[in-house]
């Protein structure tokens, strides 16, 4: 695990990489390392996987939601400013499908808030913000290894990044049950460093190792994924009923681990494909906020007008390294079909 952590460390250029046991333990232990106590509020957004409110929980936190950009899926500074309150000590934008969110306006946030910014860059590897790795772009960020992510294990496994020596100190302390060393109870010698209980959240070295191959295939998967977003761009554009393609915004160097549009009839077409073989993804099916878990925040249809929005609307087409440019232009023609009313 050490040399997949000074790999990484290396292709990021984060000063410490500490590997976890999965993207969701590197959130909880990030926030806690960074000093989350009781109570305190998290501003995350409505649009999101569960992980990124349900960490802030887990840590003991209390997650606040805001909206989306109304032209993206990232975390909407405007937002942030009007739900954060005196309660408010963490703010964690989500860097979703192809591109970070605005950190420039977030961190420009978090500033006048007083605000610490933590990311949820779990699907962000590659991704870069004005040069800078995603995660590494506030106090800290970190990496999830699940399978389907652009760089996968074979079995769960995440990481945490940062450039602050005492945070990443504190979260090598938490994976280990709050110590150096050997856990053993009374050992002469261990102290603990965090004054908190810790877990057992080491990354499997199996995982490592099948981590640190696939790291040198890495850059080509990246390409080859652009290789097919462009291709799914070219075909979709234009076409009736697809009401969004994915973009990147200027100074962001975007990644595609999935590829996500928004169409019309979206539950009409996903059947109409799976009747054909075409397996798709909706990304996501139900805001965070009208989530049965998070009732007690009383949160009402309409609160988050882009997050609802987008959950009506999205859908992820297939997208992997070794998916064939034919087969791309297979599902293109099942989608211009469902549309013109000719289905291929």
């Amino acid at each position: 695990m050490v040399e997949l952590e000074g790999a990484l460390s290396e292709y990021t250029g984060a000063r410490h990489v500490v590997g976890v046991n999965s993207g969701t333990d590197a959130l909880v232990l990030l926030l806690r390392a960074c000093g989350l106590r009781p109570g305190d509020e998290v501003v995350v957004p409505a649009f999101s996987f569960i992980a990124t409110a349900s960490s802030v929980v887990l840590a003991g936190g209390r997650p606040v939601f805001a909206d989306i950009d109304p032209d993206g899926y990232g975390l909407n500074p405007a937002s942030v400013a009007a739900v954060a309150g005196p309660a408010t000590r963490f703010v964690m934008p989500v860097h979703l499908f192809c591109e970070t969110a605005d950190m420039a306006g977030l961190t420009a946030v978090a500033a006048r808030r007083g605000l610490t910014v933590v990311e949820d860059s779990a699907e962000a590897i590659g991704m870069r913000h004005d040069g800078a790795h995603a995660g590494l772009l506030g106090a800290g960020g970190v990496l999830s290894f699940f399978p389907t992510k652009t760089l996968g294990a074979i079995g769960d496994a995440g990481a945490v990044l940062t450039d602050d020596p005492g945070i990443a100190e504190a979260v090598g302390a938490l994976r280990h049950h709050g110590r150096f060393g050997p856990t053993i109870d009374n050992f002469p010698g261990i102290a603990t460093t965090t004054g908190l209980p810790g877990v057992n959240s080491k990354m499997d070295d199996i995982q490592a190792a099948v981590l640190l191959t696939k790291l040198g295939c890495l850059e080509a998967d990246i390409r080859r994924r652009a290789l097919l977003a462009d291709r799914y761009a070219e075909r979709l554009a234009g076409v009736p009923g697809v009401r969004r393609l994915p973009s990147v915004r200027p100074g962001v160097r975007g990644v595609f681990y999935v590829y996500v549009i928004e169409v019309e009839r979206r539950d009409e077409l996903a059947a109409h494909l799976a009747s054909r073989g075409v397996e798709t993804e909706i990304y996501y099916p139900r805001p965070l906020h009208l989530q049965p878990c998070f009732a007690e925040l009383g949160h009402e249809p309409g609160d988050f007008p882009n997050a609802e929005k987008a959950c009506r609307h999205t859908l992820a087409l297939p997208l992997y390294p070794d998916l064939p440019i034919g087969d791309v232009d297979r599902v293109c023609a099942e989608i211009e079909g469902f549309y013109s009313g000719r289905p291929e």
